[in-house]
């Protein structure tokens, strides 16, 4: 009975090891992402008393001597608020990758939304499940989008941004912000990538066939319909643009992880500028 209980004390004691292991190393991992974020570097940007908060990364060995593209990224509601901390929860691990900054040096923008606003301007209706979205056509864009649309007017006017290959892409939330950022500055992005998001098709014209768009959306989505998104890319269709998309037949609400896989995705969007679309 004895060296029963010797051989079960044994094998808590392993499996507490190995928990203690897990966790170290999870805390570990988690600390090493959280020191390597810190490099998104925190800022406000104030205008007619009111602010906005955001995080910037600049390339490696940055000079304000060169120019570099810009890549503004959207977040989407769930990291609404004003800690200046949680808009980096989706996709600022692909612009920190050491890789990707060396092969796409760029400069990256990470607004946040307050929690009480919107990136569109949409009325959104949450009581049965999911997100119901009346997009409007047109009228003034929300206070926090209008406010993106000051930051980005003012670092695009830096000399060390190339004008040409400003980028812009978002998620849920963001990815509608996306599409509306577009249709309010259609000749100021030279590609932008929309996840899980929708807008208004009538908004569509604005900027079809100025602003090459990819567009990614899970055919599981439970949250934001993905018929949202396929309403995007037929209106982009008709009026003369070549969108292009990919529908996960696998992905929930959660298709930004497919997304930020796609080996071409950065390729993609930084091969991309005015320049080459005016020609």
């Amino acid at each position: 009975m004895a060296k029963k209980q010797v051989k079960t004390t044994h094998l808590l004691t392993r499996k507490t090891r190995f928990f203690i292991y897990l966790l170290s190393f999870l805390a570990f991992t988690l600390s090493g992402f959280g020191q390597q974020k810190e490099q998104f570097e925190k800022e406000f940007f104030i205008q007619q008393g009111d602010t906005l908060k955001y995080r910037i990364l600049y390339p490696d060995n940055f000079s304000e001597n060169e120019t570099y593209p810009l890549m503004l990224f959207l977040h989407g509601a769930g990291e609404r608020g004003n800690d200046n901390e949680k808009q980096l929860v989706h996709g600022s691990k692909l612009f920190l990758d050491s890789l990707n900054r060396r092969k796409f040096p760029a400069v990256v923008v990470f607004p946040q939304c307050p929690q009480d606003d919107y990136w569109s301007n949409a009325d959104v209706d949450r009581s049965a499940g999911g997100v119901k979205l009346q997009f409007k056509n047109g009228g003034k864009p929300t206070q926090a989008l209008s406010q993106v649309i000051n930051l980005l007017d003012s670092l695009k006017n830096r000399s060390f941004i190339d004008k040409n290959r400003i980028y812009v892409g978002g998620l849920s939330m963001g990815g509608m912000g996306t599409f509306e950022i577009l249709y309010r500055k259609p000749n100021t992005f030279a590609a932008a990538i929309a996840i899980c998001g929708g807008a208004s098709p009538e908004t569509a014209s604005a900027y079809a066939k100025t602003t090459p768009v990819w567009i990614f959306h899970g055919s599981l989505d439970d949250v934001v319909n993905p018929n949202y998104s396929l309403k995007m890319a037929e209106a982009l269709l008709k009026a003369g643009a070549h969108p292009k998309m990919n529908l996960y037949d696998n992905a929930n609400h959660n298709s930004w992880d497919y997304a930020f896989a796609e080996p071409e995705l950065l390729p993609w969007i930084f091969s991309k500028s005015l320049n080459q679309q005016e020609q």
